[in-house]
């Protein structure tokens, strides 16, 4: 025999024996046995016999118990038909029943296999810590037992191995062991043993830990199948999930779509080496091929890419046979998995994992509605350069992934910003992006969507989640409808005190149109002061120069020196006339007061009882953060001689005072960007102590049993009226005298939403105006949407609606348009459109009605009032000092072109449609269009600046807020949520006291105290006698568009110039927007003179008369005719819904050859105001 085999050796040193024999690879290093002789016929054949014994006894078990289920039930069948067959055995039956009823018994109770099962259900159930230890064991145990396959793999397919002295054997026998004893327990828990002994781990076990035993007792190894172990790899995202690593979707299914590609990669090479390293049983094993395992992994991977190059290939039949199989399955793998693969790992490395914060470094999330728009517009705001610099990382959360507009926006900012896929209702996507170090939290709201307060609901559940995960977080939302702003009060950790704040779009808005009623332009300019704007010169001499020299103003906060400490306000304001425009050009109007409780409030231009205190936070108007630190360094000692603002830097004597701090200055707080915190101090409405008011003037009139005013003093009040009570029909309106009023245009229906129209009348009936000064309101639109809002507008007085549709020009002609103070146009239909260019359509519309409407020259009469107002405390009755309304007939209005109008849009872009004589680009910025820059356009969209002002300074709001809702407070909020209308209040010292504030009004320069300045006179001269002959407080001028030109212009149209430099000359035309105190003394006397019409129509008509008027007739009109009261009221009774005015009596005589009616006014429907 062993001759035969000497003769038959080949060079590849394997052996061949008879026919009848196994030809098997054979190596002279590692000899089998003395024949040479392989048994992997022996490893095989374990696994099969252990696969099919067990199989065949689950097969036959589950047989027996079938037919001894089936005997049995026949068994009962067959005792059951005996006893109806048989009565006489029920007794027996009986009996019989009893004593299985007692077998029966004692198997309902839990037998010792059914707790055996269960014990083992939870070992190896992940839910236990025991379990999941367990699992984790078995899963790195199977790792490493592919892990020393790989190691066997550069060995023969069989060879001859000693247990005691192969350590590997020894490490892979203990670990077949321990997968033998789970393999016990997973039969033991499993409730059905057939399909668990199908299951691939089952299989994998059956293939790989019989022939470890067998291979200890014929000292050979055999790498068989054990590759089968990489079949474990598939649990790996289960383990992970276990071990609470992943917890994402993404980061899920990846982790799954890796584990089956890899290990369906590893099993097909090891089938493919074992084949090819083995031969063809058929050929004898002649047809084999040395193959590395690692060699047969890339063969695998050039088949399944359908590259196959050729140098790696299979020889075997068996190998090829597997190969046409897999090349199907593999392929459509790869096709699917590694594109899929791709994917997530590029989406998760671009916008998954966590921010790294930088140390020294704030940074602050921002999220809600992200888009190209609403980013592109915050990033322009919050890092502008007037700023300073803004060391402050941006941190984009949004779950959807940016589009490539937005991506390139995030990367031309990346030094700052950084964008993170996720959802903030997601506490895990709260702690990748740090909430809780960051510095705040903004959340931004779709202002077009079609649903308001579904976007509210939305960004109120953001507010609940970021609280929830980090209560102390400092939160900026945008609310969209002024209701849903009670729903933050429900919220247990929202602290308005601690820096959380709400930017109510609608209540904003509402309040900046109302705020041009009363002085047209006023809008424009506080909404670029508060956005940041780049300087724009211009050299040629045009109103866009001037414009925008006036738009490069910001507000911006800063502490004010200590050489200002103990002076009162004026006299800091008469010192800072020379300072702001000589040495420092800044503009104080408000400042940070302290009572004596150490309550902080914002006072805007106070009276003189307010004494400058340590450490006192101003606000200022300027152009840049830089210039407002001069009002901190500024010292008396070191600056006093000096004239260029520049130098003011400093000095050695804040060096001291630095070293040595006084223990009244509070501790400096300052956010990026050069605005300042006032620390610990919660930012409240402006009013002052009752006691410090000098002469309570107002307490005189109080009457405690009559209730005016709201119960917090801060709005006029009257009992609440049937809508059915204010409403007038087309004919009454139109024998109304209505002059002086305020119209509003509204668009809506049934199915509209609410814009909120209490915020537009709120700051029209403030408590600061006295109730004669109150300008009357003129609704005219759907009833059916009227009837919505009047719950909100049924406790204002002097509010009426005409039902009809701003479109028709008889319901316009019916309310004197031609004779109104201002006429409003809203929508509520404006985010129901798709196409953006149409969303306004219904306002363009109204707007160029109105503008082409002709008027009759003889109602222009009625129009009595002009654009200023008698500063308080005038001496009415001395010549010098002549009264700014004169009774001289005005040029009337004949054009609707010269009505003023504001007109509300959505889209920036349409506001090009207004004006048709404008030369307006349509890619023209907002701001820098003719019709915003006049005042008679607003948008929305510039209170996005807000966001960033709120950030970098909390009480900026609560000034925004004060200086146009006319007095909104927390506590009014408060109110609101509970009653969702005011309440009325008696009057006390208390609410009377909350009268004594400023308001916006605009000061005529063609007449008056001011007269001699207004040709030719400086801006600054006319501030200083201002605030110190009258305490009023002037900020910008609303000028006519072509007062530069030499030549006349009949064109009305104004703009707005913010902050104008000292030496800046007047024109007898201009208006000057001022900030004036409360006239306790206006309303003792129904002749006294009130703040009249702040719109520009009929001034730009006046000034063009005004000029024309003899020096005579100026001189006269001290010396007036007799005057009657335009009304036939008593002078006791409630005034009606209609604005009283004097009159003369060759007035009232062409008004009653203009009106053919019997009495100058009809009896209609009457409104009384109960006030």
């Amino acid at each position: 025999m062993s001759s035969h085999i000497s003769s038959n050796k080949n060079p590849d040193s394997s052996v061949s024996i008879s026919k009848m024999d196994v030809i098997i690879p054979f190596s002279p290093d590692v000899p089998c046995d003395n024949n040479g002789q392989r048994m992997w016929w022996a490893f095989l054949a374990s696994s099969m016999v252990t696969f099919f014994g067990g199989l065949f006894i689950i097969l036959l078990w589950r047989t027996l118990k079938y037919l001894w289920t089936v005997c049995c039930h026949c068994n009962i069948k067959h005792k059951e038909v005996q006893k109806v067959n048989n009565p006489a055995n029920s007794q027996t039956d009986g009996a019989a029943k009893n004593s299985d009823e007692k077998d029966e018994a004692p198997a309902s109770e839990v037998g010792w296999m059914t707790s055996v099962k269960d014990w083992a259900g939870v070992m190896i159930s992940a839910q236990t810590l025991t379990g999941r230890v367990l699992v984790v064991l078995v899963f790195a145990l199977s790792i490493g037992a592919l892990g020393i396959y790989f190691i066997d793999s550069s060995d023969p397919i069989e060879s001859c191995q000693n247990f005691y002295k192969d350590f590997t054997l020894q490490i892979d026998m203990a670990f077949n062991v321990f997968f033998l004893l789970y393999f016990g327990l997973r039969f033991i828990a499993a409730n059905d043993k057939l399909w668990f002994w199908l299951e691939v781990n089952s299989v994998v076990d059956f293939f790989t830990v019989p022939p470890v035993f067998v291979s200890v007792y014929l000292n050979r190894s055999w790498l068989g199948l054990r590759f089968l172990r990489a079949l474990r790899l598939i649990q790996f995202s289960e383990i992970l999930q276990f071990l609470n690593i992943l917890k994402t979707s993404n980061s899920i299914k990846l982790v799954n779509l890796c584990s089956i590609f890899i290990s369906t990669w590893l099993t097909a090479a090891g089938f493919i080496h074992l084949v090819e390293n083995s031969g063809d049983p058929w050929e004898n094993f002649q047809n084999s091929q040395p193959l590395s395992y690692w060699e047969c992994v890339y063969l695998l991977m050039v088949t399944m890419s359908t590259v196959g190059y050729g140098d790696v290939y299979a020889k075997t039949t068996l190998g090829r046979l597997f190969m046409v199989f897999f090349i199907l399955g593999g392929l459509a793998m790869f096709a699917r998995y590694v594109p899929e693969i791709a994917a997530l790992i590029l989406n998760r490395k671009k916008y998954g994992g966590s921010y790294n914060s930088t140390r020294g470094r704030k940074h602050i999330v921002v999220c809600g509605h992200i888009t190209l728009e609403s980013v592109s517009n915050f990033l322009k705001d919050f890092l502008h350069k007037d700023r300073d610099d803004v060391n402050v990382e941006i941190v984009f959360l949004h779950n959807i992934s940016p589009n490539l507009e937005l991506e390139a926006l995030f990367k031309r900012h990346f030094t700052q910003v950084e964008f993170y896929q996720g959802s903030v209702l997601n506490p895990h996507d709260l702690a990748r992006v740090k909430i809780e170090s960051a510095d705040a939290c903004l959340i931004l709201a779709n202002k077009y969507c079609a649903d308001p307060d579904a976007e509210d609901a939305s960004n109120i559940m953001r507010v609940i989640s970021i609280k929830n995960y980090h209560p102390k977080i400092r939160i900026i939302t945008q609310m969209l409808q002024y209701h849903n702003k009670a729903h933050l009060l429900n919220i247990p950790s929202w602290n308005w005190k601690e820096g959380d704040d709400a930017i109510c779009l609608a209540e904003l808005k509402a309040g900046f149109i109302a705020q041009s009623c009363l002085a047209q332009g006023l809008s424009t300019m506080l909404a670029n002061l508060f956005s940041m704007r780049s300087f724009i010169k211009i050299e040629e001499d045009t109103w866009q120069k001037y414009y925008l020299e006036g738009v490069a103003n910001e507000m911006y906060t800063e502490y004010l020196s200590s050489a200002f400490v103990g002076l009162s306000f004026p006299t800091v304001l008469t010192n800072l006339c020379q300072l702001c425009y000589v040495k420092l050009k800044l503009l104080l109007i408000a400042i940070e007061y302290k009572s004596e409780q150490r309550e902080s409030s914002i006072l805007i231009n106070p009276g003189n009882h307010v004494k400058m205190q340590e450490g006192t936070l101003g606000f200022f108007i300027a152009s840049d953060a830089k210039e407002v630190k001069r009002a901190f360094f500024y010292c008396k000692a070191c600056h006093d001689d000096i004239t260029d603002p520049k130098r003011i830097k400093k000095c050695g004597c804040k060096r001291l005072e630095d070293e040595h701090p006084s223990t009244l200055s509070p501790k400096k707080k300052q956010r990026n960007g050069g605005m300042r915190n006032s620390p610990n101090c919660s930012p409240k409405m402006m009013r002052h102590d009752p006691l410090l008011i000098p002469g309570n003037e107002q307490i005189e009139d109080m009457d405690v049993n009559v209730k005016r005013y709201d119960s917090t003093g801060m709005f006029h009040w009257c009992p609440s009226k049937d809508i059915e009570k204010v409403i007038l029909t087309r004919s009454e309106a139109s024998m109304t005298v209505l002059s002086g009023h305020v119209v509003v245009c509204i668009f809506g229906d049934v199915t509209s939403a609410l814009v909120g129209l209490r915020n537009l009348v709120m700051p029209l009936r403030a408590s600061n105006f006295h109730y004669h000064e109150l300008k009357p309101i003129v609704f005219v639109g759907s009833l059916d949407y009227l009837r919505r809002e009047w719950e909100t507008l049924h406790n204002f007085p002097k509010v009426s609606i005409l039902p009809g549709t701003p479109l028709s020009r008889a319901d316009l002609r019916a309310v004197n348009i031609n004779l109104c103070d201002m006429c409003v146009i809203l929508s509520a239909n404006q985010n129901n459109i798709d196409d953006a260019s149409l969303q306004d359509k219904e306002c363009i519309l109204a707007s160029l009605n109105i503008k082409s409407m002709q008027f009759d020259d003889s109602i222009g009469v009625l129009q009595a009032n002009s654009q200023g107002f008698t500063p308080p405390g005038m001496d009415r009755s001395s010549p010098d000092n002549s009264p700014v309304h004169g009774l001289v007939r005005q040029a009337s209005v004949t054009t609707g072109a010269n009505i003023p109008i504001i007109t509300e849009l959505v889209n920036d872009s349409n506001v090009q449609f207004l004006d048709q004589d404008d030369d307006d680009d349509p890619d023209t910025e907002l701001y820098l269009t003719q019709p915003f820059a006049c005042g008679t356009a607003f948008a929305v969209s510039v209170l996005d600046s807000l966001m960033s002002a709120t950030y970098f300074n909390d009480n900026i709001l609560t000034l925004i807020r004060t200086l146009v809702t006319g007095g909104a407070t927390p506590e009014l909020e408060a109110l609101l949520a509970e009653e969702n209308a005011l309440r009325g209040g008696y009057s006390t010292p208390q609410t009377l006291a909350n009268r004594d504030r400023c308001r916006v009004a605009q000061l005529a320069l063609y007449d008056g105290p001011f007269a001699d300045l207004g040709d030719g006179g400086c801006y600054g001269d006319l501030f200083c006698k201002a605030l110190k002959t009258y305490n009023m407080l002037c900020f910008g001028i609303y000028r006519l568009r072509d007062a530069h030109l030499s030549s006349p212009s009949q064109c009305t149209k104004r703009y707005v110039i913010t902050n104008p430099p000292y030496e800046f000359e007047l024109v007898p035309t201009d208006l000057i927007f001022c900030l004036m105190q409360f006239d306790h003394n206006a309303g003792q006397s129904r002749t006294s003179l009130s703040h009249s019409s702040h719109s520009s129509h009929s001034s730009s008509k006046k000034s063009s008369s005004v000029h024309s008027i003899p020096t005579a007739n100026r001189q006269s009109r001290t010396t007036r005719l007799p005057q009657k009261w335009f009304t036939d009221e008593p002078d006791n009774s409630y005034p009606r819904n209609i604005q009283i005015k004097p009159m003369s009596t060759h007035m009232a005589n062409q008004i009653n050859q203009y009106k053919s009616t019997s009495s100058l006014i009809p009896p209609i429907r009457e409104v009384e105001d109960e006030c």
